[in-house]
C-alpha cells in the first residue's frame, strides 16, 4: 500500500477516489514509563521509551488505515494527517489517529 502526506502518488494517476480511511492505536502511560521520564527530564536528554511507544501506536493507526483502504480495493492512502490526543482522567493515555483518502491508481 502506497502511503502519502501529499494529495497525490508521484508520477501515478489517481483513477478513482473510495473515501476516507481511519485508523487509531491508544497507549496508556505506565508508571515504569512515567518513572523513567521523569528522571530523563531531570537530568535531560531523549525520552527514548515514550518515543518507542509513540512510534509503535503511529504504526499501528497507520497499518489499521491502509486495512481500511485495502478492504475498499485502493491501492493507496493520499492526503495523510496524523493526530495526536491525550486521554484519561489526568491524560494518562495517548490516542494516535491516522486519516488519509483511499484512491485506486491507474
Amino acid at each position: 500500500m502506497l502511503t502519502s502526506t501529499t494529495p497525490n502518488i508521484a508520477e501515478r494517476e489517481i483513477a478513482r477516489t473510495l473515501g476516507v480511511v481511519t485508523g487509531e492505536a491508544i497507549i496508556g502511560a505506565n508508571i515504569f514509563r512515567d518513572l523513567l521520564a521523569g528522571i530523563t527530564d531531570i537530568i535531560g536528554g531523549r525520552a527514548g521509551t515514550y518515543e518507542r511507544g509513540l512510534r509503535q501506536a503511529r504504526d499501528i493507526a497507520i497499518q489499521e488505515m491502509c486495512a481500511e483502504a485495502a478492504s475498499l480495493g485502493g491501492d493507496a492512502v493520499v492526503g495523510i494527517d496524523l493526530d495526536y490526543e491525550t486521554m484519561g482522567d489526568r491524560g494518562g493515555m495517548l490516542m494516535v489517529s491516522a486519516t488519509g483518502t483511499a484512491v485506486k491508481l491507474r
